[in-house]
């Protein structure tokens, strides 16, 4: 029996914050795709998927997310999470640039609509502050949200 949309939402972040990227490209459609919303970027297909989170990862080594709250109607689910971690790697920016490690904490809230079809995700649209959290790792300039 497939996994309910709920399940597998909540699964793809347990994978982020394991780093098993292996059990995450399992739960991806291979023709998937992420509309990363605050970046404009859309990653077409399981593997650019995969690759855009092993880079966040590589930025924020110890980055993680918590579900805050899940709302589910049929196969399709909007989960909220707060992202948090400290920028110790690298960060690409969606132009190519690279960010040096700020060594600096970061936390945003953010909402993904995931869209499954037998147990995989087959669409997910991620929206996130990302202002505010260049701010926080010290990227732009500004007071960083809370602060």
């Amino acid at each position: 029996m497939a996994q309910s949309a709920e399940d597998v939402a909540r699964e793809s972040i347990e994978c982020f914050n394991a780093d098993d990227f292996d059990r995450l490209r399992s739960i991806l459609a291979d023709d998937s795709y992420e509309e990363e919303l605050s970046t404009q970027r859309r990653l077409e297909g399981a593997d650019a998927q995969i690759d855009a989170a092993k880079a966040w990862k590589q930025a924020f080594p110890d980055g993680r997310g918590t579900v805050t709250g899940i709302y589910a109607a049929g196969d399709t689910v909007t989960i909220e999470v707060t992202w948090e971690g400290t920028q110790s790697g690298p960060m690409q920016t969606p132009d190519g640039q690279e960010l040096p490690p700020s060594n600096r904490h970061g936390a945003v809230k953010a909402c993904q609509v995931i869209e499954t079809e037998g147990g995989k995700i087959k669409a997910t649209r991620h929206y996130f502050d990302l202002i505010t959290l260049l701010r926080q790792i010290g990227a732009m300039e500004g007071a960083a949200a809370g602060a």
